[in-house]
């Protein structure tokens, strides 16, 4: 999946939970949060318009907003493709070791042909 098309999909299904993600779906959209929020720092500190007392400013707290759902919706789907359900997000909420695990979760090939969450997303 290309990286247009990973944006438009998860932007496309802004809060869906249902189905697959594959891993260029997930990681290809983890590669354009990160770069929306590079340029709205940029812009938040160009501007003048952080925080006081903060390195965030509004344009970076509008994109972090704006970003939020799509982003759990993308994260929920790439572990319904390891056969996991979306609820192991909860294990982020374990400081240090919890980011670990779901970092190897998303980095894990998706379970070939079909799953209690759906068909293959290759397909």
């Amino acid at each position: 999946m290309s990286f247009g098309a990973a944006i438009k999909s998860v932007l496309s299904q802004y809060v869906g939970v249902s189905g697959r993600a594959r891993r260029s779906e997930y990681w290809w959209f983890a590669l354009f949060t990160l770069l929306v929020s590079i340029v709205a720092a940029i812009l938040d500190s160009s501007l003048g318009l952080t925080f006081e007392g903060s390195s965030t400013g509004v344009i970076g707290l509008i994109a972090s907003l704006v970003l939020l759902l799509p982003s759990l919706a993308v994260a929920v789907r790439r572990l319904h493709d390891t056969d996991r359900t979306g609820w192991w997000l909860l294990i982020a909420l374990v400081p240090v070791v919890g980011a670990i695990v779901l970092i190897v979760f998303f980095v894990l090939e998706g379970t070939p042909g079909a799953n209690r969450f759906g068909p293959s997303p290759k397909h």
